[in-house]
């Protein structure tokens, strides 16, 4: 089980039994009835994200177990098992959402549905833009859920009443589906109590809306006397440098800002009601700009790691292991026996740590009146960065005519990969498919996504794509820029036959390969891996599924044994292929219990989707009609 320390409100919901209603030190949180035999994944936490009424709580394994607040019959809060494929929760004040790996959104509360408060349903499906359907993040509200495509559009539903979705408009105090808010955007901000939010386009210019009553969107003087901002309005006079995060409670928000070239690298900005953000004067003093947030406990070696905020309290985590925290500690969120107000930061005294010698993977999550700190390795997050990678827009789709007008579409970022950026080379790759029929054209796009031909400044093109950590940063530079060849495909090897496959693909599929190039002490340069068990049609699928994610369609699976056509050698010109020989494409219900022997052998059981349960579902499927 994770480190996870917990205190504050221990109500609404209960969430250890035999305590009292307030935690006013950090304890160790643990499940009840935990399993010390389960699986490591089960237990480990990837996430944790608490509102007022609900706590979820994220696996690395993908699912999810929700806390509700109690019922009337006894004092025991209501625990969900929540099944889905989840790569991201969140909660606000009366309402969740859930992101899917597959990127849907899941969402509940009075302000979703009010004749069904309590459902989750599909709010992405209700978003009218086809193009845009799948997400890739997502943050809660008070009462709104904000959505970010993959195309960098930002959709929001729920709540209006303040202007928190950038609807003008005081007839229309909700949204019934998601609403475009704003193009470009690279981030999303809010907070599960604030009703504000702000979005990042990615030119680093910062936009925001909804309640500023007590200055806390940051927007300066000129504002103050707008309690309501109902359109998107940028914010002037940001501290420079790179924003990391923004984090909104009810009357103050906290940004994080990073300068390379400052020591320290990382400092904490604030704005809105001054009881909160250390500039406190009297009781009706509010901060109406961004302003630098300065602590006698931070030291010069000091690196903020993270920063959390609740209704009306923050914590923040540093390098040195300290955890500071200042604001409301009525209920002991502040892990201060002392509950009073903390107008100046503390330090919270911590228990011994199992992980102290890395407290990087340390993160805080602050509910209404509640403070979580737990373990969480970095990497976790790797996996859902190269898929949102993968489905953005200039990379994930590149369409081609066939001979007879027909359009088959590919990997823009992998084509690039294998073609090494030459236009000439696309150029070629078009006027071939425009003489070929549907079928031949997939097999070449299929083969060329199994080339040998290396590209390895993709990751130039990662780096600027996606909003990396450092950590992930290190190992893409690790994988794809090494000067060893090696380093940047990885050998399989079948019956005396090598395969180059890139290595985010590998990543991207399996659990066990994942495990392999992150390895920080594992030398795998020169590792190989034998897949001499599996036969020719069972690799042939392999192969596919580790490219496309997919079965292929043509692909009949039957009870009786036929015998595949082995392609015919490649005729190499220009892109190198030019001629394919005609496939069975049937496997036998044999294939599959020898593929399951080697899913086994080779740890791929725990890849998603699970490629066995992808076979079995298409042999019953196709033996049943």
């Amino acid at each position: 089980m994770n480190d996870c320390l917990f205190f504050g409100l221990n109500q609404y919901p209960n969430l250890i039994q035999n305590e009292s209603d307030k935690i006013k030190k950090p304890i160790q949180f643990k499940f009840e009835n935990e399993n010390e035999n389960e699986n490591e994944n089960e237990k480990q936490i990837k996430q944790i994200s608490s509102g007022r009424f609900s706590i979820i709580f994220l696996f690395k394994n993908g699912k999810a177990i929700e806390y509700l607040n109690e019922n009337d019959s006894n004092q025991n809060p209501e625990k969900i098992q929540i099944e889905e494929n989840i790569q991201k929760v969140t909660v606000g004040f009366e309402n969740e959402a859930i992101l899917t790996i597959e990127g849907n959104v899941f969402a509940k509360g009075y302000d979703i549905d009010p004749n069904n408060p309590n459902k989750f349903i599909n709010i992405s499906s209700l978003i009218e833009d086809t193009n845009n359907r799948i997400i890739e993040d997502i943050v809660c509200g008070a009462n709104s859920i904000y959505l970010l495509t993959s195309n960098q559009n930002v959709y929001g539903i729920g709540s209006n009443e303040f202007g928190q979705v950038g609807l003008d408009s005081e007839t229309l105090p909700n949204t019934e589906k998601p609403i475009l808010m704003m193009k470009n955007v690279s981030k999303i901000f809010s907070g599960h109590s604030s009703v504000n939010v702000f979005l990042l386009n990615s030119n680093q210019e910062l936009f925001g809306c909804g309640y500023n009553e007590q200055g806390q969107l940051g927007l300066g003087e000129s504002k103050k006397e707008e309690k309501k901002i109902q359109k998107l309005t940028k914010i002037q006079n940001i501290p420079k440098g790179k924003i990391i995060d923004i984090k909104c409670g009810d009357a103050h928000s906290i940004m994080l800002i990073e300068n390379e070239n400052e020591n320290p690298k990382r400092k904490l900005y604030s704005c809105g009601d001054s009881r909160y953000n250390e500039f406190f004067k009297d009781e009706y003093d509010y901060t109406y700009e961004f302003t630098e947030f300065k602590s006698s406990l931070f030291e010069n070696d000091d690196y903020i790691l993270d920063v959390s905020v609740g209704c009306f309290h923050t914590l923040i985590l540093t390098s040195n292991s300290k955890l500071i925290g200042f604001g409301q500690n009525e209920y002991g969120e502040l892990g201060n026996t002392n509950t009073k107000y903390e107008l100046i930061p503390i330090q919270i005294e911590l228990p011994k740590l199992k992980f102290n010698e890395d407290i990087s993977n340390y993160h805080i999550s602050c509910g209404d009146n509640k403070s979580f700190l737990y373990y969480s390795l970095s990497f976790s997050n790797l996996e859902e960065d190269l898929i949102k990678l993968f489905r953005r827009k200039e990379f994930c789709d590149i369409s081609f005519k066939t001979e007879n007008g027909e359009i088959i579409e590919a990997h823009k970022l992998i084509l690039k990969y294998r073609l090494n950026q030459n236009q000439n080379q696309n150029q070629k790759l078009k006027e071939i498919i425009s003489k070929k029929s549907i079928k031949e054209s997939n097999q070449i796009i299929e083969m060329i996504y199994s080339n040998r031909i290396i590209n390895p400044k993709l990751y130039c093109e990662i780096k600027e794509i996606i909003n990396s950590n450092e950590k992930i940063e290190e190992t893409m530079k690790r994988i794809y820029l090494n000067e060893n060849e090696n380093e940047k495909d990885f050998i399989i090897e079948r019956k005396e036959k090598q395969y180059k496959f890139p290595k985010l693909i590998l990543i991207m599929r399996s659990e066990l390969y994942r495990g392999m190039f992150l390895s920080v002490t594992e030398d795998t340069s020169n590792k190989v891996t034998d897949y001499s068990e599996l036969s020719e049609e069972s690799f042939q699928i392999f192969e596919y599924w580790i490219y496309s994610n997919q079965i292929k369609e043509e692909i009949q699976i039957t009870q009786e044994i036929i015998e595949f056509d082995d392609y015919n050698e490649l005729n190499q010109e220009n892109l190198g292929i030019i001629k394919y020989s005609e496939t069975t494409n049937k496997i036998t219900k044999k294939i599959i219990d020898e593929f399951e022997r080697g899913i086994d052998y080779f740890q791929l059981n725990q890849t998603n989707p699970n490629l066995f349960d992808l076979l079995i579902r298409k042999f019953h499927y196709q033996n049943q009609n």
